[in-house]
């Protein structure tokens, strides 16, 4: 017989969720059962509707919208600049990255990144977290090389987050730089090219630390390298062997979890390594677990037929917290905005139902240069926080109780009773709440934004 499965070591506790939003009364509204609140009630009177449709399940609206108050997404800022960076570099993003599109109005300055930044958390409730990546940082004009850059060349981005409230996670840079042209890194044959990467990821970890320490948050700092062959590789075997030595000493350097987090992000196939990536699912996983690290999911790294909201789950099994990109492939590793998809529907009904919010760091992870970039921050971030609210409200353990009972056909009813239930009620009372535009009227200020000072800029 087999020994028992050991268990993992100890977990974090989930954060507390937020005050629930005071209830904005109790006087019972008519309803014709169908769902559909009537559009020319005042906006109170819908959500008091909603209130009372869910209450019927099982559901309090109010402890839905104070817990999703309290998920923070962490918004990635090369949307805003189709990943130029401010490195002075020119040439191909490399790394298997391609962007496609050319609307205008594209950041070309720390300022513009900022400024554009702003206005798309302006319009999207809660309050959220900025991703940079190692090519952002401000050098005053010098040429500073991946492997000299320091917290200092990120004041800027300290300061101005520590205003605005803002948390910061941050990335290593491993492409677009001459010394990743041949699409390897930190697994590379050349000891030499190695070390310069490997001294990349020590800079980067240190200046999340100090991002983390600066903001009074924990900076997840997410290592992602491109390494990996065009075609089929003689030997699978080595590359790896490298990668491991290479990541160990890169995290050699023990850091206060309080300010930085590692993360080690898979991939199966990019643009020049459509036959074998080193650091695949299983490479990362296995590392992850052996040196409790978080393990990154991208939406978009897997199979089209693979999906991550299956592999939560069995991962935080093993692991105390879990790092997801939520993005949308299409067709491959596309990188489209997200939308209110089924599968990031799926993805939040697994953070909800496992009661993972608080194991579970969330990142937006696509870039899309044929839209209005600020739109795209916005579109992407509301989807997600839409598909965590219609998790908040459903009757979890009752769909539970239905599984463990067999009653199947009960659990499928309430399932398809969920999809028409007034969520868009429940959604624009989290938007009053916030302070932020509604559902019907946010893409006006993006209209006057781009009118005022997008369309200003000159490529």
């Amino acid at each position: 017989m087999r020994s028992p499965i050991p268990t993992p070591w100890s977990y974090t506790k989930p954060l507390p969720c937020a005050r629930s939003v005071r209830a904005l009364g109790s006087q019972r509204q008519g309803h014709d059962g169908s769902g559909i609140l009537d559009s020319t009630l005042p906006a109170s009177t819908g959500y008091a509707q909603a209130q009372e449709r869910y209450a019927e399940i099982g559901v309090d609206c109010d402890a839905a919208i104070g817990r999703l108050a309290s998920v923070q997404i962490s918004l990635h800022c090369w949307q805003g600049d189709d990943i130029g960076g401010f490195e002075g570099q020119s040439g191909d993003i490399g790394g298997g990255l391609a962007i496609t599109g050319n609307y205008p109005g594209r950041a070309r300055t720390p300022g513009e990144l900022r400024t554009d930044f702003e206005k798309a958390v302006s319009l999207i409730p809660g309050r959220h977290r900025i991703n940079l990546h190692a090519i952002y940082a401000e050098s005053g004009g010098l040429r500073v090389d991946r492997d000299e850059i320091r917290p200092e060349h990120f004041a800027g981005w300290i300061d101005w987050a520590r205003e605005s409230g803002l948390g910061v996670d941050f990335n290593p840079t491993f492409f677009a730089h001459p010394l990743a042209e041949d699409g390897f890194t930190l697994a590379h044959p050349d000891e030499g090219v190695r070390r310069f990467w490997i001294e990349h990821g020590r800079a980067c970890r240190k200046i999340g630390a100090a991002f983390g320490q600066a903001l009074g948050s924990p900076c997840v700092t997410n290592v992602w390298i491109p390494d990996g062959y065009k075609d089929l590789p003689a030997d699978r075997k080595i590359p790896r062997e490298r990668l491991v030595e290479a990541l160990d000493q890169v995290f050699a350097e023990p850091l206060d979890p309080a300010c930085n987090l590692d993360a080690v992000e898979c991939k199966l196939f990019g643009l020049g390594s459509e036959s074998y990536v080193a650091g695949s699912h299983e490479f990362y996983l296995g590392y992850a677990i052996t040196r409790r690290k978080l393990l990154c999911l991208d939406a978009g790294h897997f199979h089209p037929t693979e999906v991550v909201s299956d592999k939560i789950s069995a991962v935080l099994l093993w692991l105390d917290r879990l790092l997801l990109h939520i993005s949308r492939g299409v067709r491959w590793d596309s990188d489209h905005v997200v939308i209110l998809s089924d599968e990031v529907r799926e993805i939040a009904k697994e953070l909800v139902r496992g009661d993972y919010l608080g194991r579970v760091h969330i990142g937006l992870d696509f870039f899309d240069a044929s839209i209005n970039r600020v739109a795209a921050w916005v579109i992407g971030a509301r989807a997600v926080q839409k598909a965590l609210l219609l998790a908040l409200l459903e009757p979890a353990e009752r769909l539970r109780q239905l599984e463990r009972d067999g009653d199947f056909t009960g659990r499928l009813a309430l399932l398809e009773l969920l999809r028409t239930m007034p969520s868009g009620a429940v959604w624009d009372r989290f938007c009053e709440t916030s302070g932020v535009p509604s559902e019907s009227s946010w893409l006006d200020e993006i209209r006057t934004y781009e009118s005022e000072v997008l369309s200003q800029r000159q490529t």
